[in-house]
């Protein structure tokens, strides 16, 4: 960004007290007037002797583009052609959900030597979201502070602020495992490492399998049998239709969307280390479907869509035509405060097809609504607390069509359900014909 020098007023005032002094010392012949008036003689003189004659620019960039909730990155300031500078000054706007080092966001420091650097200022983003870091204005100065460069705006940098991955560790097995490799244990046996029975040789078994203890007991040849190994289908569908209660950050509260999106993350990260493969959908705001992958790289991804979420009711005629189209074989976690009649019906769709899933009620417990400029507050809290009345029969209804309900509270939240979801997917099922 480039500027312009120009005389700071501290010059102009020692250059007319100057004047002034000299003037008057010569007009009243006294010594003692010019005595008096010769700081400001020596200061004008030195603020003029130093008059700039190069173009500086200067360019604030940030040390990292990807951050996490929590992390913090180093914002620093380069200047070119700064043979004239001698005192650099920098203002970082505040920003909601940022923390600055110093919190005023004011440094300033000398650069007259050439190893001296640019006061740097520590930018720490306390919320998910694609933001926009480090606007600032900058002022640059020449030595005896007789010129002024700036103070210029300079743009900030997009940052892409990820969602904090709360520790989250599962030890249940993911049911209906559908791929060809993976953690999790299978119905089908096949080259697994875990035991699951012996049985008596039949053409085709590996020499390997046979269990030599059993056959010279029993003088037949018996071979061991183990589960197969394979990867899950996994489908995070957020709720983006609102954002209920209010958020303060990652060291705040906790509203309804952040903690939709703060959990789906932890259960991505957590099944894309299993060897998983994970999917996303995303109801409302600006959508978002991602297909299933694994890997690192698909996590980035993951994560990536996660944090440019916004809250925005779906349009009219989307609502009732809302489908969230899952393959047979998959587990469905929603997160959601199942506040919106469009994911309450959508989610009981997916349950009367047999599939396993599982609702994540991502509601704050002290969450209260925002009420309207023009509303009674008496009236908007009584039909919140009729709308949370609902709420609950959605979910006894949903509970008692075979779809678990449960709060989010970080590690081992989904172990008993998973384990039910499994047992349940080796239970017989009754055909109607």
């Amino acid at each position: 960004m480039r500027g312009r020098w120009r005389p700071t007023p501290a010059l102009a005032r020692a250059v007319v007290v100057a004047a002034i002094a000299v003037v008057a010392a010569v007009v009243s012949a006294s010594p003692a007037v010019l005595l008096l008036g010769a700081p400001f003689v020596l200061l004008a003189t030195l603020g003029l002797l130093h008059r700039p004659d190069s173009s500086p620019t200067v360019e604030a960039t940030l040390d990292h583009r990807w951050l996490h909730e929590g992390q913090g990155t180093t914002s620093r300031l380069r200047i070119v052609a700064a043979a004239d500078v001698e005192h650099v000054a920098r203002a970082m706007a505040p920003t909601p959900y940022v923390a600055l080092h110093p919190p005023n966001g004011l440094v300033a420091g000398l650069v007259a030597g050439a190893d001296d650097a640019p006061p740097e200022i520590e930018v720490g983003p306390r919320r998910w979201g694609r933001r926009v870091l480090g606007q600032e204005q900058v002022c640059l100065t020449t030595p005896w502070a007789g010129y002024r460069w700036g103070p210029v705006s300079l743009p900030g940098d997009s940052v892409r602020v990820l969602p904090h991955m709360r520790q989250f560790a599962s030890r249940a097995e993911t049911p209906r495992p559908v791929g060809l490799v993976g953690v999790n244990r299978s119905p089908r046996l096949g080259a697994g490492v875990e035991f699951a029975d012996i049985r008596p040789f039949r053409p085709g078994d590996r020499l390997r399998r046979i269990s030599w203890r059993v056959s010279v007991r029993s003088r037949e040849l018996h071979v061991t049998t183990s589960p197969s190994e394979e990867d899950s289908g996994v489908l995070l569908v957020l709720d983006a239709l609102g954002d209920h209660g209010h958020s303060g950050g990652l060291d705040g509260e906790a509203s309804s969307l952040d903690q939709s999106v703060r959990a789906a993350a932890a259960v991505a990260e957590h099944h894309v280390g299993a060897g998983d493969r994970v999917g996303l959908r995303i109801v409302g705001g600006d959508g978002g479907l991602v297909g299933y992958g694994a890997g690192t790289r698909h996590l980035r991804v993951l994560l990536d869509q996660l944090a440019g979420v916004q809250p925005r009711e779906l349009p009219e005629g989307v609502v009732e035509r809302l489908q969230l189209r899952v393959t047979g074989g998959s587990v469905v976690l929603v997160f959601s405060p199942m506040l919106d009649p469009a994911i309450v019906t959508a989610t009981a769709g997916l349950v009367q097809r047999a599939l396993p899933v599982v609702v994540i009620d991502t509601l704050p417990p002290g969450a209260t609504p925002r009420v309207p400029d023009g509303v009674d507050p008496r009236i908007a809290d009584l039909a919140w607390r009729m709308r949370r009345l609902e709420r609950d029969q959605v979910l006894v209804q949903l509970a008692a069509l075979g779809c678990p309900v449960i709060p989010w509270r970080g590690a081992g939240t989904l172990d008993d359900v998973l384990r039910r979801l499994a047992r349940r997917a080796t239970v017989p099922q009754v055909a109607l014909r």
